[in-house]
């Protein structure tokens, strides 16, 4: 086994590490204060090519593997995950649709643009009484005349609302399926498309930085060739596609542990109690100690589903384990950052304030862990 990165992924860490402590880092405090999406930042990714990072380069990306993705996300995470998550919901369920299914037409028209980060691009999947039971979509397309007329409401959706988003690709109840459950099918929906709305943004706990919405169609018409892949694949299209994700968000999730670790330790460091710095206690040392075994554990996990999916073998499992263990670790890895900086902790002009509001929604989004427990579960044959 090779633990080495290559010479190419060194330098994709080395240049997302310099950007993010360069141009994330100093202002991600008041991005989340002001719940402020950070247009001219994400630009920037794009104009780096991180926004189609693992695309080929005949479609606007920069040919990346998913491995290198993964450390990407991981540096832009550590230094803020409302941008790490704006990249990470853009290439993973935005972009990577078009990608895998796409007609060659489709891919000129709309990944190209969204792998060279000039536009982003939304994934609508989740709806008020469809969440893990993705299968109830109640959003309903109906064929007439060529166009498919779409009617339904999308929930706690990322990127629809922001300034450069392209649009947004849905599941949708396109048929009567073969009784048990309906057919569904996935739908791609320009921005501009007449009775498609975004709500305003949620006040959100966390990633108060990243653009999260309620989308509303209201007989919302889009050509009969905006179908995205076979008709009545939609659900098997996109849960495949949320065992990439998973990838990414455990990514997202190592990132923000790192970033918990980085400030307990410095903090533990900095703060002298009895006469010397509390690193030296016991107590410190050992919650300091876990969090980095965990962190490699954590880490490795992430980058093994990655290798797995790189190399054509079956990273689901992979996949759901290293983002349900990733997801809690980041939870626990704020907690003790939290409780090492004491009262400064629940300040938040102290870092780890917004590192343990942001840590949670990893262990919700991309399937809760009650859902990847019950898919590990079902690979393991339970």
């Amino acid at each position: 086994m090779d633990f080495d990165l290559t010479a190419e992924q060194l330098d994709v860490v080395s240049m997302c590490r310099e950007f993010a402590e360069s141009e994330i880092a100093p202002n991600a405090e008041r991005w989340d204060a002001q719940s402020e999406f950070p247009l001219e930042t994400i630009k920037k990714l794009g104009e780096l090519g991180l926004l189609g990072l693992p695309f080929p380069e005949k479609y606007g990306g920069s040919g990346a593997d998913t491995l290198t993705y993964a450390l990407a996300v991981m540096e832009i995470g550590r230094c803020d995950a409302s941008v790490g998550i704006t990249m990470a919901a853009h290439v993973s369920l935005g972009a990577m649709p078009f990608y895998l299914f796409g007609s060659e037409e489709q891919k000129e028209r709309f990944l190209v643009p969204l792998a060279r980060g000039e536009k982003l691009w939304a994934f609508g999947l989740t709806e008020p009484q469809a969440g893990s039971d993705a299968g109830a979509t109640k959003t309903r397309a109906e064929l007439r005349d060529d166009r498919w007329t779409i009617n339904g409401t999308k929930c706690f959706i990322t990127n629809a609302g922001t300034p450069i988003s392209g649009g947004v690709t849905i599941t949708a109840v396109t048929g009567e399926g073969d009784g048990r459950r309906p057919e569904i099918s996935n739908l791609i929906v320009p921005q501009a498309t007449a009775g498609y709305v975004q709500a305003k943004p949620y006040k959100k706990m966390g990633w108060r930085a990243s653009d999260t919405r309620e989308l509303t169609f209201e007989n919302a018409a889009v050509p009969e060739d905006h179908l995205l892949g076979p008709r009545g694949r939609g659900l098997k299209q996109f849960l495949d596609i949320l065992d990439g994700g998973r990838i990414s968000v455990g990514a997202l999730s190592v990132g923000l542990a790192q970033a918990c670790f980085d400030a307990a330790a410095r903090y533990a460091k900095e703060r002298h109690q009895f006469g010397q710095p509390i690193s030296k206690f016991q107590a410190i040392k050992f919650s300091l100690v876990d969090m980095a075994t965990e962190l490699e554990l954590a880490r490795s996990a992430v980058l093994k589903a990655a290798w797995l999916k790189d190399n054509g073998r079956d990273f689901a499992t992979a996949a759901a384990m290293a983002k349900l263990y990733s997801g809690e670790l980041s939870r626990r890895c704020a907690n003790a950052a939290v409780q090492i900086h004491g009262g400064y902790g629940f300040m938040d002009e102290y870092a780890v304030s917004r590192y343990w509001r942001d840590c949670k929604i990893n262990e919700i989004g991309e399937g809760t862990n009650e859902i990847q427990r019950m898919v590990i579960a079902r690979q393991l044959g339970l």
